[in-house]
């Protein structure tokens, strides 16, 4: 009996043992765990070369989504193809989220702009010329993706853009985290794609989606991106924006200076006033050193709020800081949404 009794308590201290690590990897897991979401063994195709061919690498099939006769497609598990575009990369489905990139598609964008960099051509000022500062933000009437197709056609497959006057060094990602928003990705293009060339940026939009109605996780879609763009090209800069942010100033430069920066630091709807002084959410640009540095963001987070602060957090443990434009210049107009239901632990979170 007593035998059976020192079993029994074995395994319970063996069981409560899993349970205590689960935990633990369930809190503590960032960018450095993001690949167990993300893009293990997936066969890709190319879907028909006509359906928005010239938009963004688009991956997934099934649950369609349309608005404003735009239509976006999903997959419920696992993503099946992939389409070459002009206007972003398109990733889907953060449940069981695997893909491996069309090698012919991922081959074009990388040679094209080997080409570019490795002429002999001066390089781009700091400052580029052309920026006049207060810009206009069209929020009516949502273009249509045909629209926006011709509209952009100096692009390179999967929304890549270099200029080819100069050489620019640095390479920025533009991260996208995205659910149910189909006439805010349209304004979004519209507004970023023309804002960023003027810029004289060598920049890739990446549009990265949660599959499903359940609590959204900003911060896993980011570490979901940042992971993903390396694995296309050798990026210097990870710009993490909101879809529904549109900057309003062109000398707001979507560059990565030698600290982290908070972007979006003057929204319309917070009556162009920082809410605190900690804030790094909305629209944020970060080195691909210092994100790697710490550890990306918490995947804890589901539901709205609690992920940008824990990421100040992170930033400020690691002896780095957030730096500013002046509100004059970190100007943004947020498109009206329905609000995300909040994460009830958001600020019990570690």
């Amino acid at each position: 009996m007593k035998g059976y009794l020192l079993s029994c308590t074995l395994y319970k201290g063996i069981f409560s043992l899993i349970l205590i690590l689960i935990a633990i990897e369930y809190l503590f897991g960032s960018v450095s765990d993001s690949t167990n979401y993300v893009f293990k063994s997936a066969t890709l195709q190319r879907e028909n070369p006509n359906h928005h061919s010239q938009l963004y690498l688009k991956a997934g099939s099934k649950n369609k989504t349309n608005t404003n006769n735009t239509e976006f497609t999903n997959s419920t598990m696992n993503i099946s193809s992939v389409n070459a575009s002009s206007i972003g990369f398109y990733a889907k489905n953060l449940n069981n989220f695997t893909l491996s990139f069309d090698s012919s598609i991922t081959d074009s964008v990388s040679n094209s702009t080997k080409v570019l960099n490795t002429t002999d051509l001066p390089l781009c000022p700091d400052d580029p010329p052309n920026l006049v500062g207060a810009i206009p933000v069209k929020k009516f009437p949502v273009p249509t993706i045909e629209q926006l197709e011709s509209r952009f056609s100096w692009l390179k497959p999967g929304g890549h853009y270099a200029p080819e006057s100069c050489k620019v060094i640095k390479k920025v990602a533009i991260v996208i985290p995205f659910r149910c928003r189909g006439e805010h990705l349209l304004l979004f293009l519209q507004h970023m794609h023309p804002f960023l060339k003027k810029q004289q940026l060598d920049y890739t939009i990446f549009i990265i989606e949660q599959e499903g109605d359940g609590l959204f996780n900003r911060a896993l879609l980011m570490n979901v991106g940042y992971i993903e763009a390396l694995k296309r090209r050798d990026f210097d800069c990870f710009i993490l924006h909101d879809i529904d942010l549109l900057p309003e100033n062109d000398k707001n430069l979507y560059t990565c200076p030698i600290q982290p920066r908070h972007m979006s630091v003057a929204i319309d709807c917070f009556k162009y006033k920082l809410p605190y002084k900690e804030m790094f959410g909305g629209v944020s640009a970060i080195s691909t050193k210092h994100f790697r540095m710490i550890n990306g963001f918490s995947n804890s987070f589901w539901g709205w709020g609690g992920e940008d602060d824990d990421m100040s957090n992170r930033i400020r443990h690691h002896k780095l800081f957030i730096s500013r434009y002046p509100p004059t210049i970190a100007r943004y107009i947020m498109l009206s949404h329905r609000k995300e239901k909040p994460s009830p632990n958001r600020f019990q979170m570690p």
